[in-house]
């Protein structure tokens, strides 16, 4: 079998985004409850996504919301989200469930960085998933993690 480097790269980025979501819910939790949502968005899903992101960033006068939009154009993003832990939206639910997302989203982006893929965490992403439903409507907190193989991280460095 013979493939060409590019054809190659990609599919390295879906096996990590793959491997992303399985640390993300296999991090540690809270009491051992499990609210952690996953997604892999890729090719044309990302559209919606991209849209939201930037109706969203120019309806607030947010242009790092547009500047994400278009610099996720042709990525694999991972969204990583969680419900809330209690159905009562108390302060705790929010801060045991803020918490747990952070740690499923570190153990996420630890995998993506032991595969050597460039990787960001950008709450754009994770806001715009949340406006237009991407992950359930109980999902009440989320963030997107694009992934990249190229010379230099896509994600830094921009304007």
């Amino acid at each position: 079998m013979f493939k060409l480097n590019p054809e190659k790269e990609q599919e390295i980025v879906i096996e990590a985004a793959n491997r992303m979501c399985v640390a993300a819910r296999t991090a540690p939790k809270a009491n051992g409850k499990d609210f952690i949502v996953t997604a892999i968005v890729s090719g044309p899903e990302l559209k919606p996504l991209q849209d939201e992101m930037t109706r969203y960033g120019e309806e607030n006068h947010f242009q790092y919301f547009q500047r994400d939009a278009e610099n996720i154009d042709g990525k694999v993003v991972v969204l990583i989200g969680s419900k809330l832990k209690n159905p009562d939206e108390s302060i705790d639910s929010y801060t045991t469930s803020a918490i747990d997302l952070g740690i499923a989203i570190g153990s996420a982006v630890s995998v993506a960085s032991a595969m050597k893929v460039d990787n960001r965490v950008m709450f754009s992403i994770g806001k715009a998933a949340l406006n237009i439903g991407l992950l359930g409507d109980d999902v009440k907190l989320a963030y997107g993690i694009p992934l990249s193989v190229s010379g230099k991280n896509p994600f830094f460095d921009r304007r």
